[in-house]
């Protein structure tokens, strides 16, 4: 028996788990009276765009460590990480240069990974049912 999900039902449960992350960003900076933390939104936000741009239809694994690899795509692999990386360091940063306090930090810092998990993960359900005639609802 095969369970199987509505995309409506996939894009009301993310929006909800996206709204959580903004909650908790969005919290992080109102109960402490800094909006420092607001610049991590911007950049879990912009982190998945360069995968989205160059990424490729056709990836297998037998690409990895050949001399053809494609470098717009590992351009885009080291951009996303360096951005991810950026936004789960700029709390912390944040926090040693006593901008913020811990626990805005680390709502900060969750926060913006459940933002960036969610776009993600959106992108995933819907990239792998893009080209599909069951979804009738979206097409």
């Amino acid at each position: 028996m095969e369970f199987k999900v509505s995309p409506l039902t996939k894009i009301i449960s993310l929006s909800g788990f996206l709204a959580l992350g903004f909650l908790l960003v969005i919290l992080s900076c109102a109960l402490f009276h800094n909006y420092y933390p607001l610049y991590d939104i911007l950049i879990f936000l912009l982190a998945p765009i360069p995968n989205s741009l160059f990424s490729k239809s056709s990836y297998s694994s037998s690409d990895f460590m050949s001399e053809a690899s494609n470098n717009g795509s590992d351009l885009a692999h080291f951009l996303t990480g360096m951005l991810v990386t950026s936004g789960i360091a700029l709390p912390v940063v944040f926090y040693h240069c006593d901008l913020i306090g811990s626990i805005s930090c680390t709502m900060s810092m969750l926060g913006g990974l459940i933002i960036y998990s969610s776009v993600v993960i959106f992108s995933w359900f819907f990239h792998s049912n893009w080209d599909s005639e069951e979804d009738a609802l979206f097409t």
